[in-house]
């Protein structure tokens, strides 16, 4: 039998006599008292089955093992004591979650039945854990492949806001940065789901229907219910669902999801989703950020100036912050210039975000855009040498 068991008590007479009845059938450690018990685990677990007196000096048996399930949760709990009473067994199994509860003197063959239940249980946690890691793992990595070989591009922008979000997690001293990893790696695998060419007329600016903008605006939520159903992708799934929520409650979904409710998760992707989208039209990563603070109200301001700190150098954050624009007309709007302010259509939907620079299927998209649904006029320029521009149109 390969799984350890750990018998704690005050008392090393009673010790040595668990380990003199039952080393023969199992693997026995022993521990005098609980703080030396709870070093033994982190430093010599797991423990199949950990048995504990319940009084004992400093810290009493209810509180040991309530300790034991944060530290080492499989391990099967079992509780001995001399003096049973109605309130201690209920204290016992409500925080310890103890699995079988022993009083003393305890024969050495109940003792060791005990053991055996304990410790089959402990494998039949252990393997149904290991299953759901594998079959987690497995389907993770099945969706990674896909995405690959369906859209290169969206894998490499994948991993890229793979390592930006763990660095954002560390900068905000986040936990469980997998999931986090997880939640940027997926969260756009609905677009496989997306006829490739209504994704390549978006990526390349061209104007799009109503049903091909609406096919895109639910990628979050195709991408959450490929993922609801993987076991314990429950929250990353979450986060994949509001990655487009602005932090005032606008944006997708359309519910009363707002602030602090949307998942940590979800405003961190939004912020960094942006800041990548920017960068890839040639905006600067210091203009981005400077675009994304007049965004009122999309942003969580802690994850955004976290963010900032994280991702913009020190010499990027001297330079000159202010430059100034001027209005022209979707006529006058010429290849080459970056925009100063976001353009939106005549009934205030967002066309395209301030900070691209003007390209040639920009310019095509705000044209047909104008013609068909109009625009809001003016638009605002950077006034740059590289634009020029040199008067309003």
């Amino acid at each position: 039998m390969s799984e350890k068991v750990l018998f704690v008590d005050d008392d090393a007479n009673i010790l040595a006599g668990y380990q003199r009845a039952l080393r023969k059938q199992f693997r026995i450690e022993i521990a005098i008292g609980a703080e030396a018990a709870l070093k033994l685990i982190e430093r010599q677990g797991p423990y199949a089955v950990v048995v504990s007196d319940m009084y004992m000096p400093g810290m009493n048996g209810v509180q040991f093992l309530a300790k034991v399930k944060e530290i080492a949760p499989d391990t099967v709990r079992i509780m001995l004591t001399g003096n049973p009473d109605l309130r201690t067994a209920i204290e016992a199994v409500h925080h310890g979650h103890i699995f079988r509860f022993l009083t003393k003197p305890c024969p050495p063959e109940s003792l060791a039945m005990a053991l055996e239940a304990g410790i089959e249980q402990y494998r039949l946690i252990t393997a149904e854990r290991d299953l759901l890691e594998k079959t987690l793992s497995g389907s993770v990595r099945m969706l990674m492949e896909i995405l690959a070989m369906v859209d290169p591009h969206l894998f490499g922008r994948a991993q890229t806001l793979r390592g930006y979000i763990r660095s954002l997690a560390q900068t905000l001293q986040i936990g469980e940065i997998w999931k986090l990893e997880l939640a940027a790696t997926l969260a756009q695998v609905g677009l496989v789901t997306i006829p490739p060419v209504v994704v390549l007329k978006a990526r390349a600016g061209h104007s799009l229907s109503e049903a091909e903008q609406e096919m895109l605006e639910r990628v979050p939520e195709i991408s959450h219910n490929l993922l609801i159903n993987i076991p314990r992708l429950e929250p990353v799934a979450r986060i994949v669902l509001y990655q487009n929520k602005h932090f005032d409650g606008s944006g997708f979904p359309r519910d009363n999801v707002s602030g602090y409710d949307i998942p940590l998760g979800a405003r961190m992707l939004k912020v960094l989703s942006d800041m990548c989208d920017l960068e890839e039209s040639g905006v600067s990563r210091r203009r981005a950020f400077e675009v994304m603070r007049k965004r009122e109200g999309w942003y969580d301001p802690r994850v955004l100036e976290a963010a900032a700190a994280t991702f913009v150098s020190p010499a990027e954050a001297r330079q000159q912050t202010e430059v100034p624009s001027m209005a022209v007309s979707v006529r006058g709007l010429r290849i080459g210039h970056v925009l100063a302010s976001d353009v939106y259509t005549a009934d205030g939907k967002l066309l395209i975000s301030a900070g691209h620079r003007v390209s040639e299927a920009l310019l095509e998209r705000i044209r047909n855009f104008a013609e068909v649904t109009g625009i809001r006029e003016p638009l605002y320029v950077e006034m740059r040498p590289s634009s020029g521009l040199v008067q309003a149109a």
